[in-house]
């Protein structure tokens, strides 16, 4: 397998900016898993809030053990001013996953020996 497949791959399958480290592209790919990881924590920290939240007002009898009452707490609790927060970490998720698969495999191209057809 070419290292520019392998390097994308790792990078869209497994982790943003791991096809850089196997390039032995240091700095770029520890900024990307470091940006990747703090707008997943991001994201699941807001996630776990509400989950505590919900649990919270569950424990004190104010939302009754109903799957639809749960439900539409649920629903309730994902608006708000942590909204854009959470869905700029999403897009800035996203864009260090793109960017890790296309970034990737254009210096993996770049860096492999090109092959001559010529016998």
């Amino acid at each position: 397998m070419k290292r520019s497949t392998k390097a994308a791959l790792l990078s869209g399958l497994v982790c943003p900016g791991l096809g850089h480290l196997v390039l032995k592209k240091y700095r770029r790919g520890s900024a990307l898993i470091i940006v990747a990881l703090v707008a997943v924590s991001v994201i699941v920290i807001d996630a776990f809030q509400r989950a505590l939240t919900v649990v919270d007002r569950i424990n004190s009898g104010e939302i009754p053990l109903d799957t639809s009452a749960i439900n539409a707490a649920i629903a309730d609790s994902t608006g708000g001013g942590d909204s854009l927060r959470v869905s700029i970490a999403v897009i800035v998720f996203i864009g260090c996953w793109l960017f890790g698969i296309i970034d990737s495999y254009r210096i993996g191209s770049v860096a492999e020996p090109t092959e001559s057809t010529a016998d």
